[in-house]
């Protein structure tokens, strides 16, 4: 009993020792040209690694550091460099015959860079393509000799980094903690793939799926069929918006993507919260939800989003258009059409387009239409088209009290709410700010708003506009009517509308309304001459216009001052 005790303690030592030293026999440094030679035949690219070491127990070959070199078109700055590689092989053939079977490779820490030219062809665009005349042998004749056929049971990068830039721009973008997990690796066949990743500001990425075979003149039109998800993007750290105007929103976004023939089609639904497009404007409080069909054209870097819905609370758009993505930032036209979208969902959305509704107020009925039209870079979109609201209700804004000055020469009054028949307009919103032209606003108890104006990024207002003032009674009463009859006249039974010019001064959320007071005086009297022409006794060119518009401009300079 003894003595077999004795003999396994014998072998388990023996073992140990082999395990030890068989590393320091081994010369496995020797194979540094061998695995730099084949890795740069596989990727058509030169690689360089480190000193080797062996590890028995872990059955790995491992290098101080990886370099992977780009393509010569984009620089001589590596593609990949990496501070440690590890190789796992078949230990017995490595050790009996001195011959590398690769079972897996993991790369720790490795740095890529990504980087776009202005054609919208990407660095690694021939990787595993045909060998270049430095990594392989020509072929008779000057041809380039296809790339070996390559494989390995698992391939891994473990907490990388990847830079994203272009060559027609400074700017780039970096994403820390990539991860990349695939098996059964080969360039002539599908296999599986995870990729991982932080996105700048705390968001997540993750796609999920197969890829290859390995396209051999373009990797990147390498098909893949996967489910894509993307977690708390945002939109000014990434650059997409210019983050020096205030702007951004967060995206989450759940999709498929199958790519073939250098066709990609993205299907699904992403979010868009917190979004803020005007500078000056405020954060929306709701999401909008848009549920997207695009197709990606990926030789020509343009795409098409086919039909799809916008949504914003139960308020709903369709929207298409065409893209393109070669440039420093992505120009879109698209279109946008809406009908009958309940306006009460939309308020909470409006600040984000540089819309603040008056301090202490809402929007609690009416219909919004809109035909929109979407275009230029995305960091600085212009959207122009024409907006309408109809029979709409603001709740807790009183324009009449808003236009004191007004309603006290003409005795109009809306009340504590505001109704609106119909509110349209033709609108141009940028990131700088909101104009609006052909503003027509048609109120009830008032008559109508004509005009336009512009809203900055500070929020200001500046809009002319001319007030159509009526009633539902026959008269107006009210001061005018005193001083009118100074001229040699009576209102009696008229109708006649009284056009009063004026301005929005202030900021949506106080907005100040500022008469014109000579505009004032002459508008009014001209309106109604023809009440009083209609009255006076004798022919209507001799009522004393110049006295009744004195008198008037002085009535209104006084109420102005008031």
């Amino acid at each position: 009993m003894r003595g077999k005790l004795r003999a396994v303690l014998i072998i388990l030592g023996v073992l140990i020792v082999l395990v030890l030293v068989a590393p320091f026999l081994i010369p496995v440094n020797q194979f540094r040209p061998t695995i730099e030679e084949k890795s740069s035949a596989a990727l058509g690219r030169k690689v360089q690694i480190g000193n080797l070491s062996l590890s028995l127990i872990s059955g790995s070959l491992s290098a101080e550091q990886l370099s992977i070199g780009d393509d010569p078109k984009f620089g001589t700055s590596p593609f990949l460099t990496a501070k440690a590689l590890k190789v796992g092989v078949e230990i017995m053939p490595l050790i009996l015959s001195k011959t590398i079977n690769v079972t897996g490779i993991t790369i720790d820490s490795p740095q890529v860079t990504l980087i776009r030219d202005a054609a919208g062809r990407w660095n690694y665009s021939s990787l595993g393509g045909a060998s270049t005349p430095s990594s392989a042998s020509a072929a008779p004749g000057g041809s380039k000799t296809p790339a070996p056929a390559f494989s390995v049971k698992k391939l891994e990068l473990k907490d990388g980094s990847i830079i994203i830039g272009s060559t027609t721009s400074k700017k780039s973008s970096t994403y820390d903690h990539v991860n990349v997990t695939a098996s059964d690796v080969s360039l002539t066949s599908k296999f599986p793939v995870t990729v991982t990743a932080d996105l700048p500001a705390g968001g997540k990425f993750k796609l999920e799926g197969e890829v290859g075979p390995v396209d051999p003149a373009d990797a990147a039109l390498t098909p893949l069929d996967a489910k894509l998800q993307v977690d708390s993007l945002n939109l000014a750290s990434t650059g997409i918006l210019d983050p020096s105007l205030g702007l951004g929103g967060i995206v989450d976004l759940d999709g498929t993507i199958a790519s073939q023939n250098g066709e990609a089609k993205t299907k699904g639904s992403v979010k868009l919260s917190k979004a803020l497009l005007i500078s000056g404007g405020k954060a929306a409080s709701v999401p909008v939800i848009v549920d997207f069909d695009t197709s990606y054209d990926l030789r020509k870097s343009a795409g098409v989003l086919n039909p799809s819905v916008l949504k914003i609370g139960s308020a709903a758009a369709h929207l298409n258009g065409t893209y393109i993505t070669a440039g420093e930032a992505a120009v879109v036209n698209m279109q946008l059409d809406a009908k009958d979208m309940p306006a009460k969902d939309l308020e909470a959305f409006l600040p984000a387009l540089g819309i603040n509704l008056p301090k202490g107020s809402s929007l609690q009925a009416g219909t919004l239409n809109a035909n929109l039209h979407l275009a230029g870079p995305v960091d600085k979109l212009v959207t122009t088209g024409d907006v309408g609201l109809f029979n709409g209700t603001l709740v807790g804004f009183d324009l009449g009290s808003k236009m004191s000055g007004v309603s006290a020469l003409t005795g109009v009054k809306t009340g504590k709410d505001l109704e609106i028949e119909k509110l349209t307009t033709n609108l141009k919103m940028a990131p700088t700010g909101l104009e609006a032209s052909d503003f027509l606003a048609v109120i009830p108890t008032m008559g109508s708003l004509a005009g336009g104006g512009t809203i900055d990024a500070k929020d200001n207002l500046d809009f002319k506009m001319a007030a159509t003032l009526t009633t539902t009674q026959g008269t107006i009463a009210s001061p005018v009517s005193g001083i009118l009859s100074k001229a040699g006249g009576s209102q009696s039974g008229c109708k006649k509308g009284t056009t009063i010019p004026f301005q929005i001064q202030g900021t949506a959320s106080e907005p100040k309304f500022v008469p014109e007071v000579g505009g004032m005086a002459a508008g009014m009297v001209k309106s109604q001459l023809g009440c009083v022409g209609s009255t006076v006794a004798g022919p209507a060119e001799k009522v004393p216009v110049s006295g009744a518009v004195n008198a008037l401009g002085g009535f209104l300079k006084k109420k102005k001052s008031q």
